[in-house]
């Protein structure tokens, strides 16, 4: 089932979040309450389960080494990403590198993204939507070409 929804939440002073029970049951296994966090897509931090994980890293075994920007990109994405677990309370510890590159504040939003999660700061997050919300029909059209 894809993840979806908006979910606004507080990070605490020990860099924790809540994961809303809509998501936490997406991207967790009765076998295991563990994820992956990982660097995203514009500043992000992008969670996945560990099977989305495992097809993601799958996929860029296919891209090709020999290009400098694949390499870099491999290293900067495998070198900041790491499993994180799920508490009894339903939260997660976010790694304070990725809390870093996403430039993380106290409040975030995140958002279910078909197969994984995002964490966005809650500011960078309104941005986003306030700059694409009126392109929404273009954004569309260049995503679902057919």
């Amino acid at each position: 089932m894809p993840l979806t929804g908006t979910f606004e939440r507080a990070v605490d002073d020990k860099q924790r979040t809540a994961l809303p029970k809509a998501l936490r049951d997406g991207l967790t296994t009765s076998d295991s309450s563990s994820l992956y966090a990982a660097p995203g897509n514009d500043r992000c931090i992008a969670l996945y389960s560990r099977s989305a994980f495992e097809d993601l890293a799958e996929r860029l075994t296919q891209l090709s080494s020999a290009r400098s920007e694949v390499r870099n990109y491999l290293r900067m994405f495998y070198s900041q990403a790491e499993s994180v677990d799920v508490d009894k309370q339903g939260r997660i510890r976010l790694p304070a590198r990725l809390v870093q590159f996403a430039g993380l504040g106290s409040q975030v939003v995140i958002v279910g993204v078909r197969d994984h999660a995002e964490i966005w700061d809650q500011s960078r997050w309104e941005e986003l939507i306030s700059k694409h919300s009126d392109d929404f029909d273009d954004l569309a059209a260049a995503a679902m070409p057919f």
